[in-house]
């Protein structure tokens, strides 16, 4: 259970520093495009930029990722 914690919280932060990232890029983050998405319908994906789903669809998931395998590491170290 502390291994699970560990890896929810560290992905919790990677995510909020990924969503600052996010408004620095003037890249949308999810919550923007589900509001675009909410607001356009499917006419929202004419909207979005290229970087845009490449951040939404590629780089934010592969930080997620990281950050998960980063968690798991951090608990192993912690755990010794």
């Amino acid at each position: 259970m502390l291994k699970l914690y560990i890896i929810g919280i560290l992905i919790l932060f990677i995510a909020v520093i990924a969503n600052v990232i996010a408004g620095l890029l003037h890249v949308i983050s999810w919550y923007d495009a589900i509001v675009s998405l909410q607001q356009n319908g499917w006419n929202a994906f004419k909207q979005w930029r290229w970087m845009d789903y490449l951040w939404l669809f590629v780089l934010y998931p592969v930080i997620l990722g990281a950050a998960a395998v980063a968690g798991n590491r951090l608990y192993e170290i912690l755990a010794k």
